[in-house]
């Protein structure tokens, strides 16, 4: 047997038996490191023996996010479209820095951003693939601070970190404040705007917190509106940001890493009016789009503001074509791999109507998801549109008793969810973002949690 059979027998025959499998793995670290032990590097293992292996500790010893009853983080079920356009990827290894390098490769991704970017309503004249989100909004950060500070491209960021603002919710991704300290601002730049009882940025606190700082003498810098926050799935305002946004100055960036994908919905769509505004935007493709990790993008409506910061001069490059862009001369990568082949590989299988098709089917199992919670005596907490759930019981007191029930769920090893905090505090949060989740694996789901439930009350009695 040749390395590529085995590879191929492994994605024939995943889809067949993922239900079969656990979804959590019961493992120890110490269990892993005696199998590893036999990989000393100092002799040679077949390339068949070791592809077998590792193969069998995946299946056996991980928690499987692409099962249809993971319904866990943003980790979709993946088409065989993504999984074979990285294997090409793997296999020609082009690097997509300059443009001339990889003419093919550029334009695959260049015609897949603008199809996306025409999605979304994003008239943009910048786009490319990125390592993730964080990356794409460390990106925005530093095109924000280039547009609003240009001479702190030469001089660095103090008087940036001295006079500027950056504005989140308070639900809004922790990336944004990796960003702040990664370029040199410091958190002190940020500012935490509370959040409405749907969890939305509070757009009143908001307007109150930027006028008060230029009143003291801060420049706003950055404001940031989400597109599905990661526990509650909330939807910002996004036309009221935009507004408060113009008003002072500030670059709009909107972080729609996984909500962008909305965009393909005709039932969501409307959720999203105001994203088209932004100066920038986030998208993760392997949050919702079907294809594996990571294939994140970035949006920007003023590609001069991306040369003046990431510009340079290298001798070693060949002189810039006529024929395209060199990525590498606006964007925070320099050798760059072709992230964006599974996108357009999986969008040209699927097409663009399927795509909402799956999202709708989501949303639907979400919608069923609601129902059985709720006649079951479980209190939804959110509200989103987007197929993410969080609940609780009024029977669970005990602060501890919903970790706790995620814990027994994922013991069972028949369906994973996860335990989360929101200011009206604990729940647990359930998201759908696999294609093959039905009706059935909700009814699994509602079953371990009544099953967890009762373990946990009869512990709560002894």
């Amino acid at each position: 047997m040749n390395p590529s059979t085995i590879i191929t027998d492994e994605l024939r025959d995943f889809g067949d038996r993922a239900r079969s499998l656990r979804v959590a793995s019961d493992v120890t670290s110490a269990e892993i490191r005696r199998r590893l032990e036999r990989y000393t590097f100092a002799q040679q293992v077949p390339l068949v023996d070791s592809l077998r292996d590792v193969a069998d500790m995946l299946q056996r010893w991980t928690l499987h996010a692409t099962h249809p009853r993971y319904f866990g983080l943003f980790v979709p079920g993946v088409h065989d479209a993504g999984i074979w356009g990285d294997a090409l990827v793997a296999l020609y290894n082009p690097q997509l820095g300059a443009w001339w390098h990889a003419p093919a490769a550029n334009e695959i991704e260049g015609h897949t951003l603008r199809f996306l970017a025409s999605v979304i309503g994003f008239e943009g004249d910048a786009a490319h693939f990125t390592s993730g989100g964080s990356e794409a909004n460390l990106t925005a950060l530093l095109a924000a601070i280039a547009a609003g500070y240009p001479t702190a491209v030469a001089d660095g960021v103090g008087e940036a970190a001295a006079r500027g603002a950056v504005y989140v919710s308070s639900q809004a991704h922790h990336s944004i404040h990796k960003a702040v300290r990664v370029a040199g601002l410091g958190s002190r730049v940020l500012r935490v705007i509370p959040c409405t009882a749907t969890h939305q940025l509070d757009i009143v606190a908001l307007r109150a917190t930027v006028a008060d700082d230029v009143a003291a003498g801060r420049t706003p810098l950055m404001l940031v509106g989400t597109v599905g926050t990661t526990t509650a799935g909330a939807i910002d305002d996004l036309a009221a940001i935009a507004d408060v946004a113009r008003d002072s100055g500030a670059w709009f960036h909107v972080d729609a890493a996984w909500g962008g994908a909305g965009a393909f919905s005709a039932r969501l769509r409307p959720y999203l009016h105001g994203m088209e505004r932004a100066d920038s935007l986030t998208w993760d493709a392997h949050k919702w789009l079907s294809v594996p990790m990571g294939a994140g993008m970035f949006f920007c409506r003023r590609a001069a503001v991306l040369r003046t910061m990431f510009d340079v001069e290298a001798a070693y490059v060949p002189e810039e074509s006529a024929e395209g862009e060199d990525l590498y001369l606006r964007s925070l990568q320099w050798s760059r791999r072709f992230i964006g082949l599974k996108v357009f590989l999986t969008l040209a299988t699927i097409g663009r109507h399927g795509v909402a098709a799956r999202i709708d089917r989501q949303l639907d199992a979400a919608d069923y998801l609601r129902q059985r919670l709720t006649s079951g005596g479980w209190v939804i907490v959110n509200h989103s549109p987007l197929p993410v759930v969080c609940f609780t019981h009024p029977s669970l007191t005990r602060r501890d008793a919903l970790p706790e029930i995620a814990r027994e769920v994922a013991a069972g090893g028949r369906a994973w969810l996860s335990a989360a905090t929101l200011p009206e505090g604990p729940v647990l949060r359930a998201c759908i973002t696999n294609d093959e989740t039905t009706p059935t694996d909700v009814a699994v789901l509602c079953e371990e949690l009544e099953r967890a439930m009762g373990r946990s009350v009869l512990r709560a009695g002894t």
